[in-house]
């Protein structure tokens, strides 16, 4: 665990997108953000696509107020305005649970008023490609800190905007989040904070998770 007394939080996922890699499927990526308390203050993310014989990475980049990085070029947000414009990405978690059957929900209205929502099955993938402008929105239910610290930062030092999907101040320890290019933001957030609602009210939990015993946690995105 580390010193969990110390301001600085490591969060790593050596092997995000696992099933993707374990078929060669090309969407996984090697993620590892560094918190300040609850806020991502840098992040690499390395992207591997192509395919099996031809393999090569992408590094995403970012640190607080400093802007992202594509293999060392800026890169920024879509500028997409109109969710009937937009093309999405989301995630489904392991588990067939409340969470789980909401967001198939959520896929079916959004597939018939976007361009096309896609699964690629990887967070910080799905996050960095928000960052450059590739898609326009990215939602989740139950996401860990290790699975968004790092993209989430590329993606906001890139120009997004992020919350919980019920419209709250998002830390890397919410149960879902919500991060979009800002344009269409509040017009997603119109559909999945009533689902978020109704979760809430049938008792499922969507406290924060995942974390370590003694760190100094602040919530919110940012800090004062």
């Amino acid at each position: 665990m580390g010193d969990v007394t110390s301001d600085y939080l490591w969060c790593v996922d050596p092997l995000d997108g696992t099933t993707n890699f374990a078929h060669g499927y090309p969407s996984f990526a090697v993620s590892v953000g560094v918190l300040r308390h609850a806020v991502p203050v840098a992040g690499v993310v390395i992207e591997f696509t192509g395919g099996p014989g031809g393999w090569i990475t992408r590094t995403y980049e970012a640190a607080r107020d400093m802007g992202a990085t594509c293999d060392g070029r800026p890169i920024s947000v879509s500028r997409v305005k109109d969710l009937e414009q937009s093309l999405l990405v989301t995630g489904f978690g392991y588990d067939h649970d409340e969470c789980w059957a909401a967001n198939m929900d959520l896929f079916r209205a959004l597939t018939d008023v976007t361009q096309g929502v896609r699964r690629e099955g990887a967070a910080a993938v799905d996050l960095c490609h928000l960052a450059a402008g590739l898609v326009d929105g990215y939602w989740e239910f139950r996401l860990k800190p290790w699975d968004m610290a790092a993209g989430l930062l590329i993606a906001e030092e890139a120009g997004a905007t992020a919350t919980t999907m019920g419209n709250g101040a998002l830390s890397v320890f919410d149960r879902s989040l919500l991060v979009t290019n800002g344009f269409v933001h509040e017009q997603l957030l119109a559909l999945t904070d009533p689902k978020v609602s109704a979760l809430l009210e049938a008792g499922v939990d969507l406290s924060q998770w995942f974390v370590p015993e003694g760190f100094k946690l602040h919530t919110g995105a940012r800090l004062a």
